[in-house]
């Protein structure tokens, strides 16, 4: 080995053990309803995110891939870009993108040297408060706003991580505040109507911001209008101010027809599938010609046509395998496995789909099955590697009630469910396999897929 990957070697087994710092931290399935930790946490470290501009994303679905189209806009605008999101796939790296790459295991190394003492400090003062230390989620966006100012960035594009009011983001003041599509999700934590989860979300709005949303139902849309008037803020609504004009499929992805706020954008082509991920497009478009601009100057072509050109959206409608296909995409409740469904019947051609279905505790089961159903020839049903995964027999029972039509098979681990839906893929034309109903498991199919290269 040369001294270069011995070093290499070096950083990732240290980057290795920052993830196990942040493991033994309060997990993200348990987030802390508090701002107060992580402001202060950021107050002792000088306040790095007010060293650089941020559009800050909340929502229910879509977060990541709007967010990773905003940032891919700026930085064909020579913006030097920060890119918060979760949750990640295969390395914590993800999560903190520095000009589109992942943030690289020396430099996270050493911006968790130069926190972790303050994170410690917090905790104490916690601790002695009879509170509970700063959770995992906490404690890295502390780590990912530092990293953002060390980069150093123009500006950071910020993915709430559950809610918005309280969550630790929210320590960000948005230039731009941005929705995708709000609908039920988390109820135990965000509330179990949908005007109380716009609610929680909403308080990402500052005062004086310029907020864009996707089209929302009736009740969200009142809850945003309504913050909009309390913050001074200026409100652009898919559908009204913006919105998809036309899109049709294309090799590769589709060619969308976009009117933004300041400009109309036609022949577009985005590498991605899918009715919403065009959706999600216009809304990146609004949000970055709010943000350069006051939606007053619109993005120039050949700066769109680069940006879309490099946007990628990991697990989300994502083909993994060939021969047969096999398509991955993290679709965790009802809304996003029913975008999920009309973009498989819509964009690809295939007769039969074995669905390989795992899903979280917390998660609505029985909904994202309904969503599925029209779809799924056949489901494999197991569960992830994830403490949180429903067990693949109790999971396999609802969908027996929910969809008693499609066949079933029942296995223990994902590796296994993917032999039997490839085997059965093989068997006929037009047959594929979807990995989908929680991050976890297309994480477990991603690696099964680089490990047996089922792409050349």
């Amino acid at each position: 080995m040369s001294a270069a990957q011995d070093s290499d070697e070096q950083f990732k087994e240290a980057a290795d053990a920052v993830y196990a710092d942040l493991l033994a931290r309060v997990g993200e399935a348990s987030p802390q309803p508090r701002l107060s930790a992580t402001r202060r946490a950021v107050e002792l470290l000088g306040d790095p995110h007010r060293s650089y501009p941020s559009v800050h994303v909340t929502g229910t679905n879509g977060k990541t891939s709007t967010s990773r189209i905003i940032e891919s806009l700026l930085r064909a605008h020579d913006l030097r870009t920060g890119l918060l999101t979760s949750p990640h796939l295969a390395r914590i790296n993800e999560r903190i993108m520095i000009d589109g790459q992942p943030i690289s295991d020396e430099k996270l190394v050493e911006n968790w040297a130069d926190v972790q003492p303050y994170l410690l400090m917090v905790d104490a003062e916690l601790t002695a408060a009879g509170e509970q230390p700063l959770s995992y989620f906490e404690a890295l966006t502390v780590l990912a706003l530092a990293s953002f100012a060390d980069a150093p960035v123009d500006v950071a594009v910020i993915e709430v991580g559950m809610g918005g009011e309280w969550d630790s983001t929210n320590v960000v003041d948005g230039q731009v505040a941005v929705f995708t599509p709000v609908a039920l999700d988390h109820v135990a934590r965000l509330g179990s109507t949908v005007e109380e989860i716009a609610r929680t979300k909403s308080g990402i709005i500052k005062p004086s911001a310029r907020i864009v949303s996707a089209r929302q139902s009736d009740e969200v849309a009142a809850v945003l209008r309504e913050a909009a008037e309390l913050s001074e803020s200026e409100l652009a609504v898919e559908g009204s101010e913006f919105g998809v004009l036309e899109s049709s499929v294309a090799v590769g992805g589709q060619l969308l027809s976009i009117r933004g706020i300041a400009g109309r954008y036609d022949s577009a082509f985005l590498p991605l599938f899918g009715d919403h991920q065009a959706q999600n497009t216009a809304v990146a478009i609004a949000a970055v010609e709010s943000f350069l601009g006051d939606g007053r100057h619109a993005i120039p072509g050949d700066v769109l046509a680069e940006g879309l050109a490099t946007v990628t959206s990991p697990g989300r409608l994502q083909l993994v395998g060939i021969e047969p296909s096999v398509i991955v995409d993290a679709a965790h409740n009802p809304h996003g496995a029913e975008a999920l469904s009309s973009a498989i019947t819509e964009y690809f051609d295939f007769n039969e789909v074995t669905v390989v279905l795992g899903v979280l505790t917390d998660k609505d089961a029985p909904g994202i099955i309904r969503a599925l159903s029209p779809i799924a020839t056949r489901f494999a049903v197991t569960q992830s590697s994830s403490d949180r995964a429903i067990g693949f027999d109790e999971l396999a029972d609802e969908v027996e009630s929910v969809a008693p039509h499609a066949e079933l098979g029942r296995f223990e681990s994902v590796d296994d469910a993917l032999a039997d839906a490839r085997a059965w893929a093989s068997q006929a034309p037009k047959r594929a396999v979807l990995v989908t109903g929680s991050i976890t498991v297309v994480a477990d199919a991603m690696v099964l897929a680089e490990r047996e290269r089922w792409k050349p």
